[in-house]
């Protein structure tokens, strides 16, 4: 049986995933031959990355899933314990990485370098964190939670609804911000 819960954790990780991708491939192509067009879709992609999965997804697994899973299989502590340490600096570390995208935009190519090579670990990192949670949080949820844990995480995973995994009811905003990145991003990555 696969809860919702569980569902929305992997389908929200597959919408993350696919705009971490995105967004490196943005980092690979570089802004050379449309600078005004390549930051605005790079602020709107870290937009995303920071209001959604900052703000609703990570904190439910870290007050709500981690815990659970901590209690019944002690040998997970020293993972969530990582797992929740990389949700606490989350925000800091999106927003770093706005501010040196800001810097490379308004103060030039000196900043450049710095941007890059701090984008190219963030997504490192961050695709490295899901990967963890879905081989090891998740297969241990599935083994130890009792129908109790799942009522109570279904329950709070179903508030989630990120517009962007094609689920749920369409948000304007999110619908303006996902066209803002499809229609001005180069192929392949969008339209544009």
């Amino acid at each position: 049986m696969v809860h919702e819960s569980i569902q929305i954790i992997r389908d929200e990780h597959t919408t993350l995933a696919a705009m971490l991708r995105s967004f490196g491939m943005m980092v690979e192509r570089g802004c050379d031959d449309a600078p005004e067009t390549y930051f605005d879709v790079m602020r709107a992609m870290l937009f995303y990355i920071d209001e959604f999965p900052e703000r609703l997804h990570h904190p439910k697994e870290s007050e709500l899933l981690f815990p659970r899973v901590a209690r019944l299989v002690p040998q997970t502590l020293e993972l969530i314990a990582r797992l929740d340490k990389d949700h606490a600096n989350g925000e800091s570390a999106v927003r770093e990485l706005q501010h040196l995208l800001l810097a490379w935009e308004l103060l030039g190519d000196s900043r450049r370098a710095s941007f890059e090579t701090a984008a190219k670990r963030y997504l490192a990192f961050y695709l490295e964190h899901m990967r963890l949670e879905e081989t090891v949080i998740l297969p241990a949820a599935l083994k130890v939670l009792n129908d109790a844990d799942w009522k109570d995480l279904d329950a709070a995973f179903a508030t989630n609804c990120d517009p962007l995994t094609g689920k749920y009811p369409r948000d304007p905003a999110y619908d303006r911000l996902f066209t803002r990145i499809v229609t001005r991003a180069p192929a392949p990555i969008g339209l544009g």
